[in-house]
C-alpha cells in the first residue's frame, strides 16, 4: 500500500499541511474547532499515522523519556517506574526503562543509549551517583530528573522523600515502644553506588538513637537491598545470643526478608522481635503481621519528576537559587510488626441502592 502522508490528510480536510500538523501534535499554534475536526476525520479515513523518527530528526527529540532504575524487580523500583510510566502516558510520552543493577558502567551504557535515540528528558532513579555518572551528567544539554537521590555538587533536578526523617520517626516509635537496644538493616558497605537514600536511613536512624541517649555499636546490619540476601543475613542475627528486641531496616524487602528468617526460626513478630520497614510497598499491607512502614506519596512524586522533566521552567522551589531538590515528607504508616494493634479498614460506603 502507498504510505498516507501528511499532504494526503491535507488535501482531505481542505486544510494546509501545517494545520494537520498542528492538529497532530497538538501545536504549537492553535487550530479552529471546524478545521481540527476536519483534520481528524481525513486522519481516521486515511489511516494516517505520523512519522515518529521523521518529527524526531527535525525537533532533535522525541515522544520519549529515558529511566533508569537500578533494578525494576524490587517492589520500591517497580511500583516507581510504574508511576512514572502512567504520569509520562498523561503527557502524551513513553518511557525506555533500563535496569543498571547497581552498576555504573551498565548506568553509562543506558544513559549513552537513551541521549543517542534523543529522548525528551532523563530521569534517573538511584542509590548513589558514581563519579563518571556524574561527571557525564554534567555535560548534559538534556534535562536530567533525580529520583530518589540528589546530588550537592550537580546542579539537577531532584524529586525526593524526606529519607532521615523519615528513619527517625520509625526508630522514635520502636524506642517508644519500650525497646532499648533498636538494630538497623542498612545498605551494602559504602564504596560501590549503593548509598544515598539508604545513607540517609541509617542516619536518621542513627540520630533518633543519639537523641534517645541510646548506642548504636555492634547493631548496624550491612546487607543487600533484596530480600533473599537480607534474609541470609537475618538468619544470622536472630540466630545470634543477644539478638536484638527490634530492627528498622532501610527498604521494606529487606524487612519481609527478616520476617522470612523470624518465621523459621520461631522468632515472634512482634511478640519477640518488633519491625519497621521503608518504603510502603503495597506488598507491605500483606505480609504476616502487616509491616509497620514508612511511607511517601510516590504517585505525587511521579507527576512532579515527570512535570520537571518535561515543562521549560519547571516550578521548583529553589531558594537562593541554589536548591532544586522537590522534597516531599515522610509519614508512619502503623500496622502490627511493630506492636501495635493493626488499624481497622474504614466501613465501606453505603450501597446506593440502600
Amino acid at each position: 500500500m502507498t504510505k498516507v502522508t501528511r499532504d494526503d490528510v491535507a488535501r482531505l480536510a481542505g486544510t494546509s499541511s501545517a494545520v494537520v500538523s498542528y492538529v497532530v501534535n497538538n501545536g504549537p499554534r492553535p487550530v479552529s474547532a471546524e478545521k481540527r475536526r476536519r483534520v481528524l476525520e481525513a486522519v481516521r479515513e486515511l489511516g494516517y499515522r505520523p512519522d515518529r523518527v521523521a518529527q524526531a530528526m527535525a525537533s532533535r527529540r522525541t515522544d520519549l523519556l529515558g529511566l533508569i532504575v537500578p533494578d525494576a524487580r524490587q517492589p520500591y523500583f517497580g511500583e516507581i517506574t510504574h508511576a512514572l510510566e502512567r504520569a509520562a502516558a498523561d503527557r502524551g510520552k513513553m518511557v525506555l526503562v533500563g535496569n543498571s543493577d547497581y552498576q555504573e558502567k551498565r548506568e553509562l551504557c543506558y544513559l549513552h543509549a537513551f541521549l543517542g535515540m534523543r529522548v525528551s528528558a532523563l530521569i534517573l532513579v538511584g542509590l548513589g551517583l558514581g563519579d563518571r555518572i556524574a561527571a557525564e551528567l554534567d555535560t548534559m544539554d538534556t534535562r536530567v530528573v533525580l529520583m530518589h537521590e540528589r546530588s550537592a555538587s550537580l546542579r539537577k533536578f531532584a524529586v525526593v522523600t524526606d529519607d532521615v526523617e523519615g528513619a527517625r520517626l520509625a526508630t522514635r516509635h520502636l524506642l517508644e515502644h519500650g525497646h532499648t537496644a533498636v538494630a538497623c538493616v542498612g545498605g551494602p558497605e559504602p564504596g560501590s553506588l549503593a548509598g544515598g537514600p539508604v545513607a540517609d536511613h541509617v542516619e536518621g536512624w542513627r540520630k533518633a538513637m543519639a537523641d534517645a541517649g541510646r548506642p548504636t555499636e555492634g547493631l548496624l546490619l550491612r546487607a543487600p537491598y533484596n530480600r533473599y540476601d537480607t534474609y541470609e543475613a537475618a538468619l544470622r542475627l536472630l540466630a545470634a545470643p543477644a539478638r536484638p528486641t527490634a530492627v528498622f531496616c532501610s527498604t521494606d524487602d529487606q524487612a519481609i526478608g527478616l520476617l522470612r528468617a523470624a518465621r523459621e526460626l520461631g522468632v515472634d513478630v512482634p511478640g519477640e522481635l518488633a519491625v519497621v520497614g521503608f518504603d510502603d510497598v503495597k506488598e507491605a499491607a500483606m505480609t504476616d503481621p502487616p509491616l509497620t512502614t514508612v511511607a511517601s506519596d510516590r504517585e505525587a512524586m511521579a507527576r512532579t519528576a515527570v512535570d520537571i522533566a518535561l515543562d521549560p521552567q519547571p516550578a521548583v522551589t529553589t531558594p537562593g537559587g541554589a536548591d532544586r531538590a522537590r522534597r516531599f515528607p515522610s509519614r508512619l504508616v502503623v500496622r502490627a510488626s511493630c506492636g501495635c494493634p493493626t488499624p481497622s479498614p474504614p466501613p465501606p460506603p453505603p450501597s446506593p441502592l440502600a
